[in-house]
């Protein structure tokens, strides 16, 4: 099957290692060394690591004193979301000089729709290149770009180039590329769905492509459809600039695991505080409260409930996480508690969840590649 004009140009900007950078700009003398932003200590989570340290193994999401393990030499800095923060404005303002169609992921990626720009460059790619460009001007960081005719495969190609490089997929080369891109490469697929495709023979674009409909939502439920589709280059997500939020959420990791559904109580007590902080400034209200647990081998539960009338104070939600968390016997001691709220009286499909702080332990399409 070969795909059909019109294409869309999409770019998806991926700043590099942006945490860990950001540390190396604010303290040149970690420059070149392997650093790792997030907590050191037995309970600490690696958030992000420099291009050094991921040499040795070092990730996000690792515990700290795993990291330490893999790089004893590993320097530890603290999170620093204000400067994030500004440094990702900045950024921003770069995107908007391109066009208006931004729809940011995170404070370091964004996807942009330049098939119609603000500068009239037919060429996705040069528009890349000049945005790269101008962030390491600007900021001082370097990112990479991931081009495409969706947002699917732009994502994907991002990281093919990395660091400070980018990757474009012309419309000619979709399906070749889609063949050929292993499996675990796919943007959204796991480790467990990975291994999950290798047991039944999966293991590049191509092998997905053999499967019918059919078998691959019998293997994955709905996102067998998913599959099916993208293997193909359809996916035909916008890129949404004003993009509303349809939940909202707190939570929190404890420094030692709590077994006490008391101490929980008195843990869920603060994190209801900041999630009503969060709903007043959003101005949201919710009909559906969710309890996230992740218990102590990491195993994770939610239990919901969704009442007839919306809510926003903790007052009118708290009884019914008190209700919850008493729902059913904890299996085991928890190392994270957290709140969400969902079926918003507004119009991100997944949980916005807050880490807290608190103290309780054509051949104008694109030009020539990089």
């Amino acid at each position: 099957m070969e795909l059909q004009p019109p294409f869309r140009k999409i770019i998806h900007v991926d700043m590099d290692a942006f945490y860990a950078s950001v540390a190396e700009l604010d303290n040149p003398e970690l420059k070149g060394k392997a650093i790792a932003v997030g907590g050191e200590g037995r309970r600490g989570v690696i958030s992000a690591a420099s291009y050094e340290a991921r040499k040795f193994g070092v990730r996000s999401a690792m515990s700290g004193s795993l990291a330490r393990q893999k790089c004893p030499h590993l320097i530890f800095v603290k999170s620093d979301f204000p400067r994030y923060k500004e440094i990702s404005a900045k950024v921003r303002e770069i995107f908007f000089e391109y066009t208006d169609l931004v729809e940011p992921l995170s404070l370091d990626e964004a996807y942009l729709d330049v098939t119609e720009n603000k500068k009239g460059n037919p060429s996705a790619n040069e528009i890349a290149r000049e945005i790269r460009q101008k962030i390491f001007e600007e900021t001082g960081l370097r990112a990479s770009a991931g081009i495409s005719i969706n947002k699917f495969i732009a994502k994907v190609a991002s990281d093919i180039n990395k660091p400070n490089g980018q990757k474009t997929v012309h419309p000619d080369e979709v399906i070749q590329f889609l063949e050929e891109l292993p499996v675990n490469k796919f943007y959204g697929v796991g480790k467990v769905t990975a291994a999950k495709m290798y047991n039944n023979g999966i293991f590049v674009g191509n092998d997905l492509k053999k499967k019918s409909l059919e078998e691959l939502v019998k293997l994955f439920g709905k996102s067998g459809v998913h599959y099916f589709n993208i293997v193909r280059g359809i996916h035909n997500s916008a890129v949404k600039p004003n993009r509303i939020r349809k939940s909202l959420a707190a939570e929190r990791t404890f420094s030692e695991n709590i077994s006490s559904e008391i101490f929980m109580l008195e843990r869920l007590d603060k994190i209801a505080d900041e999630l009503e902080k969060r709903m007043l400034k959003a101005d949201t209200k919710g009909k559906t409260i969710t309890l996230k647990i992740k218990y102590s081998d990491f195993t994770r539960q939610t239990r919901s409930k969704t009442k007839g009338h919306f809510m926003q104070k903790k007052e009118e939600f708290f009884p019914v996480v008190k209700e919850l968390l008493f729902q059913d016997e904890l299996p085991n001691s928890v190392r994270l508690l957290g709140l969400s709220f969902g079926n918003l009286n507004t119009e991100i499909k997944e949980p916005v969840w807050v880490q807290l702080k608190l103290k309780f332990k054509e051949s104008d399409f694109f030009n020539e590649e990089e």
